[in-house]
């Protein structure tokens, strides 16, 4: 059901008009595909329609419905156009299913969207990800369709192409007085469940009476008195289609629930409805039907997927199948015996046998031994798999088979048995209905005439896919967990014109036909775009004389802009075509020209392998799209010489040398300097130049990373060492310390003593007396030290009156003077956020509890006539309580007051709409401001979006405390006044911290690229230089960490479908970035050899256009990093469970039979992969362990252990009932069940 979940959705007549985007690479903008070899579209799958998608390719393989649709033109209904307009009566519904229709029928694409058609239903994207029965849909859209069609000349279409009549009559006995009731319908119901088949539930139900006798009379109106009575039912009025509905779905009621009824149910391809017909005299012609629709349901009854077949009836589609396939199946069909046919139905087989045996009974066992003996094969080698136990099959068909009470023994059922005999003696099969000239298709049809007129090709419509069948599959779908659910008949005698065999363009629109033929135009001018694109690469050409080499690597003379010349060529070309090309493009150069691989650095611009043999192809020697070639005569650049390959790559490190110590703060503070030294220089030469007068030099991994247990110092014997091996590379630290410095080294450990220098004390302030009263004093404090302790020790070193304990509070003193919001006395001072060294106030008044609030609150925004005050509130109170305590505080009455949050420019914000919900689930803080607002609420309209920014998290990482970075990511939220303590944070990235910047309002019809520049706007954005919007990537936030990546700035937000309680968060990045349809975002990282952790994390954008598997992403990893595809492993992280699963390099073994078979796409199971996943990366060549895990991962494992274990030990601890059920019998929870509607304007 969920088949194209993750399909792009592409539709170049669409009423929403996407943006152009970035035009380098038009294979954003790829176009869909083309129709395949059966020349028809199928319908892509939004997420659950794909029942909406089985009925829509029903109507419209319904040429009756389809035309009467055509005819109705702009006149009668409107048009698109005009449906944004007020006053507009536009019946938006007919309109989107003439296009759709059109579409399906010209537009050259596999699949359709239904997106326009569901938006006019009012579908939001939850409705299009919910299952609902297609029985259900059928009625509903059609009564939609009746409501949009009032008033015009199809008013009547649904009545007069589906509606019969139905009477139901009461005879009586005595006065043979008839009572009637007429009943109309769409569709007929009929049973499964009991009923071999279709004829069988129609016999049942217009054929058999009822009789009203003995206990149970009836009361005659004419008699005046009870009399026997009997009972019926018969059709009055046929309608031209027939749409039957299969009850597969039923409820047991010794078990409480519902199940799907999966017993054999067979149905003709054409049907004789004499028999159940009122009126009997008419041609045979009027009765007849044929079968031209079967919709197959698939699953049970909680879930599925529905597919249709379909009969060609105009030969609109291209039927293929193999004529020597054909061939070989007629041979062999004419070869094979009729014991040979018995042999692949077991129905047969089991009547067979049973008929056979003399006795009434014979024990199941008995009925396999037989079964065994006489054809040579056992039950469970031949039909087990496809049909279950032996037992269980012949439960399912108690029609034909009867059971003894306890289901050891099994006979025929005596009409079955004579049924067989005469079968058997070249007899057709025949019931009580054949005297009314019906066929009677129990369990076998008698063999239809190959039909050699048009319109008898069958095809099988599943979503986005199409494929030729036979007739003879309908078969298969007669039973099992994928039968048929919905049968649609037409008219014999309905006759297609000839004009419209095979014509697709019969009866359309001349408007619709021009829009499709433009769509076609632009459908075709978008692949050939898209075919040039595909294999046209973008070469950046770095031009020696732009250049100069300096400080170990190249950079340009004048402005990088300046220095490279874009070129844009064929990747099928030769290297000799591109070198061609070169001279073209510089006409003025002179002597030799070498073409070197050239790749930007951190310290410049540096060269590789030199580009030889003019005869390869670019591809062919890996030219990548976006790659870097520089252009030179291959010795020197500017009379410098220039060394190039790996073993020449330059570095740059961060050195620092210790300033004087700062008493104020934590630690020591650097100076510090970049210096480039190529990768080979040995430790010696780096310590001559960094230490000419002595001293010691100190590594450390990441410059972020300053605490003492992370600095090495490097010995004696490590001075032959190169700058490689010993693991310093770009962004390293170094630290110099000269001899007066070195008392901080412990030489016999190597590593640093004395360090930093922790505040371990709070400051207090007194402010419960006069000012001038005011002094304050040195409390010592650890982090876990509890707010109430460090009051009473303020009170008494400020030698106060110990009864102020109980009406006093302590309250942080912001850096500007200003008491913030008092802190709970039963917090820890780590759970209260306070920083060693902070100053508190000791204030009067009582401290509120952790269940309560503090909030400021002002009236009106501007502070100068409103002055700010204060309310303690429990968080369980409701906004509509919070803001009468407000109004009583400062005097105010009535109801035309609203609350509203303060914003980043201390103006009335976001309103608190939901005036019952309380404050905890609108997260209302402690410490946030309150603005009361005269006036209602104001009308939706806006977008509110709380805006994170992902950032390079500036935490310690190599020698961090796993413990405190256990889940990877610290959560900033002082705007949000959230305690980290209080609520653990959720996994995500490591090395990315996830800041609140705040919140922004902006229109549904606002574009990505408006949303990112109002961002840009907050105050914690301000700080970063961007730019453009397209140096900013947006991700919706889920489970607090990245989601989706949203693409495209020039789309509506509408168009995301993004929800009321979105949030997004913003990444800053370096370049500029416009990712396409195809492309994945990666986030890789080369594991640290010898060490359980990482290197810092890189994006790696992957095209998937062509494939996306296992060996792809390794070519593709391989490639980022320079190593051999065989010597890589690579494996993805699952932050939720703290596990890497690796993507493993085998070959999958297949047989010979699945050979051809595609392999599977690492976005579906197990890994899923998605924009943002993590991909660990092992460097085979110096490091061959398979172990992905950190240290991080031990320990976030063992606390998601020890939550489980206390988890279940309170379960037990609560269940003390003994007929408690949910502990008992664990069910899977089920998603509720949704009505299905579809909104309809009025157009009475």
């Amino acid at each position: 059901m969920f088949g194209d979940l993750f399909e792009e959705d592409f539709s170049f007549i669409s009423n929403n008009h996407c943006g152009k985007g970035k035009k380098s690479k038009p294979r954003e903008s790829e176009p869909p595909a083309p129709r395949d070899f059966t020349n028809l579209s199928g319908i892509k799958n939004q997420g659950g329609t794909c029942y909406l998608n089985s009925l829509l390719q029903t109507l419209l393989f319904t040429p009756e419905f389809r035309e009467a649709l055509f005819s109705l033109g702009p006149e009668e209904l409107g048009t698109l156009d005009d449906s944004r307009k007020p006053d507009a009566k536009v019946r938006i519904i007919p309109l989107q299913l003439q296009r759709l229709f059109a579409q399906l029928l010209l537009l050259d694409q596999q699949a359709a969207s239904t997106t326009d058609l569901t938006e006019s239903f009012g579908w939001s994207s939850h409705e299009e990800m919910r299952q609902h029965d297609v029985q259900e849909l059928n009625r509903i859209l059609f009564s939609a369709l009746e409501t949009s069609l009032v008033g015009t000349s199809g008013h009547d279409l649904i009545n007069r192409l589906y509606h019969g009549i139905v009477v139901n009559q009461i005879v009586c006995k005595e006065c043979k007085n008839v009572s009637e009731r007429q009943e109309d319908f769409l569709d007929l119901t009929v049973a499964v469940k009991g009923v071999a088949g279709l004829e069988e539930a129609l016999w049942n139900m217009y054929v058999e009476e009822e009789y009203f006798e003995n206990d149970n009379l009836y009361r005659c109106g004419a008699c005046d008195k009870l009399v026997e009575a009997s009972k019926s039912a018969k059709l009055r009025k046929l309608p031209p289609f027939l749409t039957i509905s299969l009850l597969r779905f039923n409820f047991d009621f010794e078990k409480c629930e519902r199940y799907k009824e999966t017993s054999c149910y067979t149905f003709p391809i054409q049907i004789n409805l004499r028999p159940f017909c009122e009126q009997t005299e008419m041609d045979d012609s009027e009765y007849m039907y044929e079968l031209f629709s079967v919709i197959i349901h698939k699953g049970g009854c909680y879930g599925g997927h529905y597919h249709v077949y379909i009969r060609d009836v105009d030969d609109l589609g291209n039927w293929q199948l193999q004529e020597e396939e054909d061939g070989l199946i007629e041979e062999k069909a004419l070869r094979d015996t009729e014991n040979a046919k018995e042999t692949e139905n077991p129905l047969a087989v089991l009547k067979g046998i049973l008929s056979e045996g003399e006795a009434k009974q014979i024990p199941v066992d008995q009925l396999g031994q037989k079964l065994l003996e006489k054809k040579g094969v056992s039950w469970n080698k031949k039909y087990r798999k496809q049909y279950g136990a032996l037992r269980k099959y012949l439960q399912n068909h108690p029609q034909i088979f009867q059971l003894s009470p306890d289901g050891n023994k099994v006979s025929l059922k005596e009409t079955h048995k004579l049924l067989f005999k005469l079968d058997s003696h070249g007899q057709n099969l025949q019931s009580p209905s054949q005297k009314n000239d019906v066929q009677w298709n129990c369990e076998k049809t008698p063999p239809r005439p190959k039909a050699t007129s048009a319109g008898c090709h069958w095809f099988d419509l599943n979503d986005s896919k199409v494929q030729p069948i036979k007739e003879k599959d309908i078969e298969k779908q007669f039973q099992g967990k994928e039968s048929a659910y919905m049968l649609f008949y037409r008219k014999a005698q309905l006759k297609r014109p000839l004009e419209a065999r095979g014509n697709p363009r019969y009866q359309i629109p001349e408007h619709l036909l021009n829009e499709m033929n433009a769509a076609n135009t632009e459908l075709q001018k978008k692949r050939a775009e898209c075919d040039s694109a595909n294999n046209g690469i973008d070469l950046h050409l770095h031009l020696s004389s732009c250049y100069k080499f300096h400080n170990g690597a190249l950079h340009p003379s004048l402005s990088w802009k300046e220095s490279v010349v874009d070129l844009t060529i064929d990747r099928r070309k030769t290297l000799g075509d591109l070198r061609q090309a070169v001279f073209q493009m510089l006409e003025s150069w002179e002597g030799d020209m070498v073409l070197s691989m050239a790749k930007p650095l951190p310290a410049g611009l540096h060269l590789y392998q030199v580009l030889d043999g003019d005869e390869l192809t670019l591809d062919g020697i890996g030219l990548a799209d976006g790659a870097d070639i520089f252009v030179w005569n291959g010795k020197e650049v500017g009379g410098t010489k220039v060394l190039t390959g790996p073993e020449h790559e330059p570095v740059v490190l961060n050195v620092l040398r210790l300033a004087e110590h700062n008493e104020g703060g934590k630690g020591q503070h650097f100076s510090e300097a970049q210096h480039v030294f190529s990768c080979s220089t040995s430790l010696g030469q780096l310590h001559s130049a960094l230490a000419p007068a002595g001293g010691i030099i100190l590594k450390n991994g990441s410059a972020a990373d300053r605490e003492a247990k992370n600095w090495e110092v490097f010995c004696e014997e490590d001075m032959k060492e190169t700058v490689r091996s010993v693991g310093l590379r770009d962004g390293c630290s170094v630290l110099i310390l000269d001899s007066h410095d070195q008392s901080f080294v412990n030489v016999a450990s190597g590593n640093l003593t004395a360090f930093t220098y922790d505040i371990s004390w709070l400051q207090v302030k007194n402010f419960c007396g006069a000012e001038e009263e005011e002094k304050h004093v040195k409390i010592t404090a650890t982090i876990e030290t509890v707010m109430a302790d460090i009051k009473m020790k303020a009170i008494r070193e400020l030698q106060l009156e110990e009864e102020l304990a109980n009406e006093s509070c302590l309250r942080p003193v912001s850096g500007n003077g200003k008491l913030l919001s008092p802190v709970p006395e039963d917090y820890t001072v780590k759970e209260a956020e306070l920083k060693m060294g902070s100053l508190l106030g000791l204030c009067r008044g009582k401290a509120p509890t952790s269940t309560q609030l503090f909030l400021y609150f002002t009236v009106g925004s501007n502070q100068n006539y409103s002055p700010e005050m204060e309310i303690v509130v429990e968080e369980t109170a409701s906004v509509r309580e919070c803001l009468n305590l407000m109004l009583e505080k400062c005097g105010l009455s009535g109801d035309n007051w609203h609350l509203r949050r303060l914003d980043w420019c201390y103006e009335a914000g976001e309103a608190l709409s939901q005036e019952n919900a309380t404050l905890k689930e609108l997260n209302v803080c402690r410490g946030d401001t309150l603005v009361i607002t005269e006036g209602k609420l104001p009308e939706k309209g806006f977008l509110k979006i709380p805006i994170w920014l992902l950032k390079p998290s500036s935490h310690k990482k190599h020698g961090e405390n796993a413990q405190d970075q256990v889940n990877g990511i610290t959560w900033k939220m002082e705007a949000l006044q959230v305690s980290a303590a209080a609520a653990p944070p959720e996994p995500t990235h490591p090395g990315l911290d996830l800041c609140y910047a705040g919140r922004i309002e902006i229109a549904g019809e606002a574009s990505l690229e408006d949303l990112k520049m109002q961002a840009l706007t907050l105050p914690c954005c301000q700080e970063q230089v961007v730019p453009l919007p397209s140096f900013l990537r947006a991700w919706t936030v889920d489970s607090k960490r990245p989601g989706k990546l949203l693409r495209d700035n020039k789309q509506r937000l509408s168009d995301y479908r993004l929800g009321a309680r979105v949030e997004i968060c913003i990444e800053p990045l370096q370049e500029e970035e416009n990712l396409g349809p195809h492309e994945l975002l990666l986030r890789v990282q080369m594991g640290i050899p010898g060490e359980r952790d990482y290197s810092d994390s890189r994006d790696l954008v992957w095209d998937i256009s062509k494939e996306c598997t296992t060996w792809a992403l390794r070519q593709r990893v391989a490639s980022h990093y320079c190593l051999p595809v065989d010597k890589i492993e690579i494996a993805k992280y699952f932050p939720e469970r703290f596990e890497w699963l690796p993507i493993s390099s085998w070959t999958q073994q297949i047989s010979k039979r699945k050979r051809r078979k595609k392999q599977e796409s690492l976005q579906s199971a197990p890994y899923h992969l998605k924009d943002g996943d993590i991909i660990g990366v092992k460097n085979l060549l110096l490091d061959d362990t398979k172990d992905f895990s950190t240290v991080r991962d031990d320990i976030g494992k063992e606390k998601q252990r020890q939550l489980a274990l206390e988890k279940r030990k309170s379960r037990q601890e609560r269940v003390q009932d003994p007929f408690f059920p949910e502990e008992k019998f664990p069910m899977k929870p089920r998603k509720p069940e949704v009505a299905l509607s579809i909104n309809v304007g009025v157009f009475r």
